[in-house]
């Protein structure tokens, strides 16, 4: 398995639908976070020029399959995200995000 960074922008006039849809977007996430295909995932604030968005660490077999993975998020199929999936190579701070996530 290989780490993929998965980058979602948020669609602009998207929030009244995500938020009505966020419950199926969540559970989605839920299930990939229990079967191990989600690493690591929450929301990134809108910046200067950027709107807001998320990013996810997945496990995936190739880019393809983590393609569609993403693919199944009710946010993308409902138009509510704009997504790069890449591949990731983590070389510094794997155990100090562990440690992070943890509030340690």
């Amino acid at each position: 398995m290989s780490l993929f960074a998965v980058s979602y922008v948020y669609a602009e006039n998207s929030d009244a639908g995500r938020d009505e849809h966020r419950p199926k977007h969540l559970e989605f996430l839920q299930g990939l976070f229990d079967s191990g295909t989600l690493v690591v995932s929450g929301p990134t604030d809108a910046v200067e020029g950027h709107r807001d968005g998320a990013l996810l660490i997945i496990r995936a077999v190739d880019a393809a399959a983590a393609e569609q993975t993403m693919a199944n998020d009710p946010f993308a199929q409902l138009g509510f995200v704009e997504r790069v999936v890449r591949p990731w190579t983590p070389k510094f701070g794997a155990a100090r995000l562990a440690d992070d996530a943890q509030g340690a």
